[in-house]
Protein backbone atom coordinates (compact mmCIF):
# COMPACT_ATOMS: atom_id res chain seq x y z
CA UNK A 1 0.00 0.00 0.00
CA UNK A 2 3.18 2.02 0.84
CA UNK A 3 4.33 1.56 -2.76
CA UNK A 4 1.11 2.34 -4.41
CA UNK A 5 0.91 5.99 -2.53
CA UNK A 6 4.55 6.54 -3.56
CA UNK A 7 3.96 6.13 -7.11
CA UNK A 8 1.11 7.95 -7.46
CA UNK A 9 2.67 10.77 -5.71
CA UNK A 10 6.08 10.55 -7.02
CA UNK A 11 5.63 12.12 -10.54
CA UNK A 12 3.86 15.50 -8.98
CA UNK A 13 7.44 16.54 -7.43
CA UNK A 14 9.19 16.49 -10.38
CA UNK A 15 9.70 19.60 -12.43
CA UNK A 16 6.94 19.37 -15.07
CA UNK A 17 9.50 21.52 -17.81
CA UNK A 18 11.80 17.75 -17.66
CA UNK A 19 9.24 15.37 -19.17
CA UNK A 20 12.03 12.93 -20.07
CA UNK A 21 12.62 12.68 -15.99
CA UNK A 22 9.10 12.76 -15.04
CA UNK A 23 8.49 10.08 -17.17
CA UNK A 24 10.78 8.06 -16.32
CA UNK A 25 10.52 8.30 -12.90
CA UNK A 26 6.50 7.34 -13.50
CA UNK A 27 7.43 4.16 -15.32
CA UNK A 28 9.69 3.40 -12.87
CA UNK A 29 7.14 4.17 -10.17
CA UNK A 30 4.48 1.62 -11.70
CA UNK A 31 7.29 -1.05 -12.13
CA UNK A 32 7.80 -1.06 -8.51
CA UNK A 33 3.87 -0.72 -8.17
CA UNK A 34 3.91 -4.30 -9.86
CA UNK A 35 7.29 -5.91 -7.78
CA UNK A 36 5.18 -4.90 -5.27
CA UNK A 37 1.47 -6.34 -5.92
CA UNK A 38 3.09 -9.58 -7.30
CA UNK A 39 5.24 -9.90 -3.83
CA UNK A 40 1.97 -9.63 -1.90
CA UNK A 41 0.22 -11.97 -4.31
CA UNK A 42 3.41 -14.67 -3.43
CA UNK A 43 3.31 -14.17 -0.24
CA UNK A 44 -0.73 -15.17 -0.15
CA UNK A 45 0.31 -17.90 -2.27
CA UNK A 46 2.78 -19.18 0.23
CA UNK A 47 1.07 -18.21 3.52
CA UNK A 48 -2.63 -17.61 2.90
CA UNK A 49 -3.90 -21.24 1.92
CA UNK A 50 -3.08 -22.79 4.45
CA UNK A 51 -6.23 -21.65 6.39
CA UNK A 52 -8.26 -21.68 2.65
CA UNK A 53 -7.86 -24.91 2.02
CA UNK A 54 -7.88 -26.75 5.90
CA UNK A 55 -11.33 -29.10 5.53
CA UNK A 56 -13.06 -29.67 8.72
CA UNK A 57 -14.56 -32.98 9.76
CA UNK A 58 -17.11 -33.92 12.28
CA UNK A 59 -15.97 -36.40 14.47
CA UNK A 60 -18.99 -38.24 17.24
CA UNK A 61 -19.40 -39.96 19.92
CA UNK A 62 -21.54 -40.43 22.79
CA UNK A 63 -19.20 -40.30 25.67
CA UNK A 64 -18.03 -36.83 27.90
CA UNK A 65 -14.39 -36.33 25.98
CA UNK A 66 -12.99 -37.52 29.39
CA UNK A 67 -13.51 -40.99 28.53
CA UNK A 68 -11.27 -43.08 26.13
CA UNK A 69 -13.30 -41.83 23.64
CA UNK A 70 -12.24 -38.40 23.85
CA UNK A 71 -8.43 -40.46 23.73
CA UNK A 72 -9.09 -41.94 20.68
CA UNK A 73 -10.45 -38.87 19.11
CA UNK A 74 -7.50 -37.09 20.18
CA UNK A 75 -5.11 -39.81 19.06
CA UNK A 76 -7.20 -39.58 15.78
CA UNK A 77 -7.09 -35.75 15.41
CA UNK A 78 -3.45 -35.73 15.79
CA UNK A 79 -2.13 -38.29 13.78
CA UNK A 80 -4.51 -36.44 10.90
CA UNK A 81 -3.43 -33.54 11.43
CA UNK A 82 1.10 -34.25 11.23
CA UNK A 83 0.27 -36.57 8.36
CA UNK A 84 -1.74 -33.72 6.13
CA UNK A 85 -0.02 -30.88 7.22
CA UNK A 86 -2.71 -29.49 8.73
CA UNK A 87 -5.15 -29.58 5.39
CA UNK A 88 -7.44 -31.68 7.32
CA UNK A 89 -9.06 -31.15 10.78
CA UNK A 90 -11.02 -32.57 13.20
CA UNK A 91 -14.35 -31.16 15.43
CA UNK A 92 -15.01 -33.32 18.01
CA UNK A 93 -18.68 -33.70 19.48
CA UNK A 94 -18.37 -35.68 22.54
CA UNK A 95 -21.64 -36.74 24.90
CA UNK A 96 -24.08 -37.67 22.06
CA UNK A 97 -24.31 -34.10 20.88
CA UNK A 98 -24.73 -35.80 16.90
CA UNK A 99 -26.92 -38.75 18.75
CA UNK A 100 -26.32 -41.42 20.49
CA UNK A 101 -24.69 -44.52 19.05
CA UNK A 102 -27.88 -45.86 17.01
CA UNK A 103 -28.78 -42.72 16.05
CA UNK A 104 -25.45 -42.07 14.77
CA UNK A 105 -25.05 -45.31 13.07
CA UNK A 106 -27.59 -44.11 11.04
CA UNK A 107 -25.78 -40.63 10.22
CA UNK A 108 -22.52 -41.46 8.77
CA UNK A 109 -24.38 -43.83 6.55
CA UNK A 110 -25.81 -41.01 4.99
CA UNK A 111 -22.74 -38.81 5.42
CA UNK A 112 -23.99 -36.09 8.11
CA UNK A 113 -21.60 -37.58 10.31
CA UNK A 114 -17.30 -37.82 8.99
CA UNK A 115 -16.27 -40.06 11.50
CA UNK A 116 -17.64 -42.11 14.87
CA UNK A 117 -16.90 -44.02 17.44
CA UNK A 118 -19.43 -46.68 18.62
CA UNK A 119 -19.45 -49.63 20.40
CA UNK A 120 -19.36 -53.08 18.95
CA UNK A 121 -22.05 -54.20 20.59
CA UNK A 122 -24.50 -51.48 18.91
CA UNK A 123 -23.07 -51.77 16.04
CA UNK A 124 -24.54 -55.30 15.76
CA UNK A 125 -27.85 -53.08 14.83
CA UNK A 126 -25.82 -53.08 11.29
CA UNK A 127 -24.07 -56.43 11.36
CA UNK A 128 -25.17 -58.88 14.24
CA UNK A 129 -21.83 -60.61 13.78
CA UNK A 130 -20.42 -58.10 16.00
CA UNK A 131 -22.03 -59.51 19.27
CA UNK A 132 -18.67 -62.23 18.93
CA UNK A 133 -16.62 -59.35 20.31
CA UNK A 134 -19.58 -59.23 23.50
CA UNK A 135 -18.72 -62.61 24.34
CA UNK A 136 -18.54 -62.99 27.68
CA UNK A 137 -14.56 -63.89 29.12
CA UNK A 138 -13.53 -63.92 26.02
CA UNK A 139 -10.75 -61.67 27.09
CA UNK A 140 -8.58 -63.24 29.57
CA UNK A 141 -6.96 -59.97 30.98
CA UNK A 142 -6.25 -55.99 30.05
CA UNK A 143 -3.05 -56.98 28.40
CA UNK A 144 -4.29 -59.28 26.14
CA UNK A 145 -7.14 -57.20 25.17
CA UNK A 146 -4.85 -54.51 24.16
CA UNK A 147 -2.95 -56.66 21.93
CA UNK A 148 -5.92 -58.08 20.59
CA UNK A 149 -6.79 -54.46 19.26
CA UNK A 150 -3.81 -54.08 17.56
CA UNK A 151 -3.72 -57.20 15.95
CA UNK A 152 -4.08 -56.33 11.99
CA UNK A 153 -5.33 -59.95 11.25
CA UNK A 154 -8.31 -59.19 14.06
CA UNK A 155 -8.69 -55.57 12.58
CA UNK A 156 -8.91 -56.64 8.89
CA UNK A 157 -11.37 -59.28 9.93
CA UNK A 158 -13.90 -56.79 11.84
CA UNK A 159 -13.68 -54.40 8.61
CA UNK A 160 -14.40 -57.22 6.27
CA UNK A 161 -17.28 -58.20 8.20
CA UNK A 162 -18.94 -54.22 8.27
CA UNK A 163 -18.03 -54.33 4.27
CA UNK A 164 -19.51 -57.09 3.53
CA UNK A 165 -23.23 -56.04 4.78
CA UNK A 166 -23.47 -52.38 5.53
CA UNK A 167 -23.35 -49.89 2.98
CA UNK A 168 -22.16 -45.69 3.13
CA UNK A 169 -19.77 -46.04 6.06
CA UNK A 170 -16.25 -48.05 6.46
CA UNK A 171 -14.87 -49.20 9.74
CA UNK A 172 -11.37 -48.24 9.82
CA UNK A 173 -10.06 -49.66 13.88
CA UNK A 174 -10.99 -50.47 16.68
CA UNK A 175 -10.45 -49.19 20.32
CA UNK A 176 -11.90 -49.81 24.00
CA UNK A 177 -12.90 -48.83 27.00
CA UNK A 178 -11.62 -51.50 29.17
CA UNK A 179 -13.25 -54.12 30.86
CA UNK A 180 -17.17 -54.06 32.09
CA UNK A 181 -18.09 -54.30 35.70
CA UNK A 182 -21.69 -54.62 37.27
CA UNK A 183 -23.22 -51.52 39.40
CA UNK A 184 -25.99 -51.20 41.53
CA UNK A 185 -27.05 -51.07 45.13
CA UNK A 186 -26.39 -54.30 45.86
CA UNK A 187 -22.74 -56.03 45.86
CA UNK A 188 -22.14 -59.24 44.04
CA UNK A 189 -20.11 -61.70 45.30
CA UNK A 190 -20.83 -64.83 43.09
CA UNK A 191 -23.11 -65.62 40.08
CA UNK A 192 -25.61 -66.55 42.18
CA UNK A 193 -26.34 -62.93 43.83
CA UNK A 194 -27.76 -62.11 40.05
CA UNK A 195 -30.63 -64.18 40.20
CA UNK A 196 -33.68 -62.62 39.48
CA UNK A 197 -32.15 -58.84 39.13
CA UNK A 198 -33.44 -56.75 36.02
CA UNK A 199 -30.00 -55.67 34.35
CA UNK A 200 -29.54 -52.68 31.78
CA UNK A 201 -27.23 -54.39 28.88
CA UNK A 202 -26.35 -53.87 25.20
CA UNK A 203 -29.46 -54.60 22.68
CA UNK A 204 -27.10 -58.11 21.03
CA UNK A 205 -28.19 -61.40 20.81
CA UNK A 206 -24.82 -61.84 23.09
CA UNK A 207 -25.90 -60.52 25.89
CA UNK A 208 -30.05 -61.70 25.41
CA UNK A 209 -29.04 -65.16 25.80
CA UNK A 210 -25.73 -65.05 28.77
CA UNK A 211 -27.87 -63.02 31.11
CA UNK A 212 -30.14 -65.49 31.56
CA UNK A 213 -27.69 -67.70 32.25
CA UNK A 214 -26.54 -66.23 35.24
CA UNK A 215 -30.09 -65.93 36.60
CA UNK A 216 -30.72 -62.44 35.45
CA UNK A 217 -33.23 -60.52 33.59
CA UNK A 218 -32.12 -58.56 30.75
CA UNK A 219 -33.09 -54.84 29.84
CA UNK A 220 -32.67 -52.68 26.76
CA UNK A 221 -32.37 -48.95 27.38
CA UNK A 222 -30.69 -45.95 25.59
CA UNK A 223 -27.35 -45.54 27.49
CA UNK A 224 -28.90 -41.73 28.30
CA UNK A 225 -31.83 -43.40 30.04
CA UNK A 226 -29.49 -45.73 32.34
CA UNK A 227 -29.18 -43.14 35.61
CA UNK A 228 -32.67 -42.32 35.45
CA UNK A 229 -33.72 -46.26 35.24
CA UNK A 230 -30.93 -46.81 38.24
CA UNK A 231 -32.73 -44.07 40.71
CA UNK A 232 -36.01 -45.21 40.02
CA UNK A 233 -35.48 -48.52 40.47
CA UNK A 234 -36.63 -49.60 36.45
CA UNK A 235 -33.64 -51.69 36.54
CA UNK A 236 -31.45 -52.63 39.72
CA UNK A 237 -28.29 -52.97 37.91
CA UNK A 238 -26.20 -51.96 34.72
CA UNK A 239 -23.03 -52.95 33.56
CA UNK A 240 -20.33 -50.45 31.89
CA UNK A 241 -16.08 -49.62 32.34
CA UNK A 242 -15.24 -47.80 35.58
CA UNK A 243 -14.22 -44.50 33.52
CA UNK A 244 -17.62 -44.62 32.14
CA UNK A 245 -19.47 -45.01 35.60
CA UNK A 246 -17.68 -42.32 36.86
CA UNK A 247 -17.57 -39.65 34.01
CA UNK A 248 -21.44 -40.30 33.68
CA UNK A 249 -22.03 -39.96 37.82
CA UNK A 250 -24.17 -43.32 37.76
CA UNK A 251 -22.29 -43.85 41.08
CA UNK A 252 -24.77 -41.07 42.31
CA UNK A 253 -27.58 -43.79 41.89
CA UNK A 254 -25.38 -46.89 41.97
CA UNK A 255 -22.93 -46.70 44.61
CA UNK A 256 -21.69 -50.53 44.83
CA UNK A 257 -19.79 -51.43 41.53
CA UNK A 258 -18.45 -55.60 41.65
CA UNK A 259 -15.47 -56.40 39.52
CA UNK A 260 -16.81 -59.17 37.48
CA UNK A 261 -14.71 -57.93 34.19
CA UNK A 262 -16.88 -60.05 32.31
CA UNK A 263 -17.30 -58.52 28.70
CA UNK A 264 -14.58 -56.08 26.82
CA UNK A 265 -15.65 -52.46 26.20
CA UNK A 266 -15.04 -52.83 22.67
CA UNK A 267 -15.31 -49.86 19.68
CA UNK A 268 -15.22 -49.17 16.50
CA UNK A 269 -13.53 -45.97 14.53
CA UNK A 270 -16.02 -45.27 11.01
CA UNK A 271 -15.60 -43.38 8.13
CA UNK A 272 -18.53 -42.12 6.40
CA UNK A 273 -18.69 -43.66 2.64
CA UNK A 274 -19.22 -39.59 1.45
CA UNK A 275 -16.55 -38.48 2.59
CA UNK A 276 -14.19 -42.12 1.93
CA UNK A 277 -14.96 -41.12 -1.46
CA UNK A 278 -14.30 -37.76 -1.93
CA UNK A 279 -10.76 -38.64 -0.52
CA UNK A 280 -8.05 -38.91 -2.72
CA UNK A 281 -5.47 -42.39 -2.19
CA UNK A 282 -3.14 -40.12 -0.14
CA UNK A 283 -5.50 -38.48 1.87
CA UNK A 284 -7.04 -41.90 2.26
CA UNK A 285 -3.30 -43.42 3.46
CA UNK A 286 -3.22 -40.35 6.21
CA UNK A 287 -6.50 -41.23 7.67
CA UNK A 288 -6.34 -45.21 7.51
CA UNK A 289 -2.83 -44.68 9.86
CA UNK A 290 -5.40 -42.42 12.10
CA UNK A 291 -7.07 -44.94 13.01
CA UNK A 292 -4.24 -47.65 13.00
CA UNK A 293 -2.87 -45.25 15.62
CA UNK A 294 -5.59 -45.41 17.87
CA UNK A 295 -5.62 -49.45 17.41
CA UNK A 296 -2.07 -49.35 18.68
CA UNK A 297 -1.67 -46.55 21.25
CA UNK A 298 -5.57 -46.06 22.40
CA UNK A 299 -6.30 -48.95 24.27
CA UNK A 300 -3.36 -48.61 27.01
CA UNK A 301 -4.56 -45.41 27.82
CA UNK A 302 -8.22 -46.46 28.17
CA UNK A 303 -7.00 -49.01 30.90
CA UNK A 304 -4.85 -46.55 32.52
CA UNK A 305 -7.99 -44.48 32.65
CA UNK A 306 -10.03 -47.01 34.52
CA UNK A 307 -7.15 -47.34 36.99
CA UNK A 308 -7.04 -43.68 37.60
CA UNK A 309 -10.88 -43.75 38.11
CA UNK A 310 -11.44 -46.62 40.29
CA UNK A 311 -9.00 -44.24 42.57
CA UNK A 312 -10.62 -41.37 42.41
CA UNK A 313 -14.25 -43.29 43.00
CA UNK A 314 -12.47 -44.99 45.72
CA UNK A 315 -11.57 -41.52 47.58
CA UNK A 316 -15.28 -40.08 47.00
CA UNK A 317 -16.85 -43.65 49.23
CA UNK A 318 -17.82 -46.24 45.70
CA UNK A 319 -17.94 -49.38 47.40
CA UNK A 320 -15.60 -51.82 44.83
CA UNK A 321 -16.34 -55.40 45.35
CA UNK A 322 -12.71 -56.92 44.36
CA UNK A 323 -13.24 -60.06 45.89
CA UNK A 324 -16.08 -61.54 42.77
CA UNK A 325 -15.75 -65.00 42.25
CA UNK A 326 -15.57 -64.91 38.86
CA UNK A 327 -15.67 -69.07 38.63
CA UNK A 328 -19.27 -69.76 38.76
CA UNK A 329 -19.49 -66.76 35.81
CA UNK A 330 -17.05 -68.75 33.34
CA UNK A 331 -18.66 -72.06 33.66
CA UNK A 332 -21.94 -70.23 32.90
CA UNK A 333 -20.85 -68.10 30.07
CA UNK A 334 -18.32 -70.56 28.67
CA UNK A 335 -20.55 -72.60 26.62
CA UNK A 336 -21.98 -70.06 24.72
CA UNK A 337 -18.79 -68.80 22.73
CA UNK A 338 -18.87 -71.21 20.30
CA UNK A 339 -22.35 -72.17 20.03
CA UNK A 340 -23.40 -67.75 19.81
CA UNK A 341 -20.34 -67.27 17.23
CA UNK A 342 -21.62 -70.55 15.26
CA UNK A 343 -25.25 -69.03 15.29
CA UNK A 344 -24.27 -65.69 14.82
CA UNK A 345 -21.73 -66.57 11.23
CA UNK A 346 -19.16 -67.50 9.71
CA UNK A 347 -17.59 -63.98 10.44
CA UNK A 348 -18.14 -64.66 14.58
CA UNK A 349 -16.51 -67.79 13.99
CA UNK A 350 -13.24 -66.74 12.57
CA UNK A 351 -13.13 -63.48 14.87
CA UNK A 352 -13.56 -65.63 17.65
CA UNK A 353 -10.51 -67.81 16.65
CA UNK A 354 -8.33 -65.09 15.84
CA UNK A 355 -8.77 -63.78 19.58
CA UNK A 356 -8.02 -66.97 20.90
CA UNK A 357 -5.05 -67.28 18.86
CA UNK A 358 -3.35 -63.48 20.77
CA UNK A 359 -1.68 -64.63 23.93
Amino acid sequence: MVTLWWSIAGPAQHAPENRATAGGNAMRSWFLTIVAVGTAIGALALHGPTAAQTRHFSFGYDQPRTTGFGVAADIFSASLGTSSKGTMAIDQFPGAQLGQEPQALQKIRTGDIDFLITSTANAATLQPQSGVMSLHYLFTSEAQLARVLADPAVIAAMRAMFDETVTGAHVLGLATLGLRDLYGKKEIHRVEDLKGLKIRVQATATEDAIFPGYGAQTVHMPFGSVYTSLQTGVVDMAENGVNVYMANKHYETAPIMSMTQHEANNSLVWVSDKLWSSLNEEQRAWVQAAADEVSRTQPARALALETESQARLTKLGVKFVTDVDKSGFVAAAMPFQDKLAGELGPHAVKILALVRAVK
